[in-house]
């Protein structure tokens, strides 16, 4: 007896095309704007969301959130994220489902030299767009972090940024905190 390939039939090519990228073993892998992307970040790019993690730690227990980077779904388009780094209310990280822009309190990305200009300007685009209140752009090629709030269809209606490494970048409420960016 042979083993019957798993196959998912959909009418729906956004429903197709997210859940094909769900079932690809052992990498983590994103589509922007249709384009499917195979993740494997530097250690570089991961000690700055790690000092982020760190930094939002004492923030998140009283919160009663998590800090992770897990899947964001941007329904009704050709997108489905893994953020480096996003803050999420306790309940919601325990559903084993990806989550909406919208049920987020904050979203990190952390540049890389091969896909910079996607957090610079496509994200930054599609997250407020889909209702992510607040996104720390953390530029390493431009050595500056930028926080963009107040989210709205066009983009975002508020910047505080860049700020330079080095140079304290407060995250407003919940938060309320001014996070070092020295070590990024």
């Amino acid at each position: 007896m042979s083993a019957q390939p798993h196959t998912y039939a959909a009418d729906d090519p956004e429903k197709a095309l997210k859940y094909a990228i769900q079932h690809i073993e052992g990498d983590r892998v994103q589509i922007v704007e249709g384009v499917i992307e195979s993740m494997s970040p530097t250690w570089d790019h991961e000690n700055a969301a790690d000092e982020i993690r760190e930094q939002l730690g004492p923030v998140l227990r009283k919160l009663k959130c998590r800090a992770g980077s897990g899947d964001i779904d941007l329904p009704g388009s050709s997108n489905w994220y893994v953020p480096d780094l996003a803050v999420v209310p306790r309940e919601l990280a325990k559903g084993g489902t990806s989550l909406l822009p919208d049920q987020t309190l904050l979203i990190v990305e952390v540049t890389s030299e091969s896909n910079g200009d996607t957090d610079r300007i496509v994200k930054r685009r599609r997250y407020a767009e889909y209702g992510a209140p607040l996104y720390l752009l953390v530029d390493r090629q431009e050595r500056a972090c930028t926080l963009f709030s107040a989210p709205g269809q066009l983009g975002y209606t508020k910047t505080d940024g860049p700020h330079p490494f080095g140079t304290p970048v407060h995250l407003p409420a919940p938060f309320d905190l001014d996070l070092d960016t020295s070590e990024f």
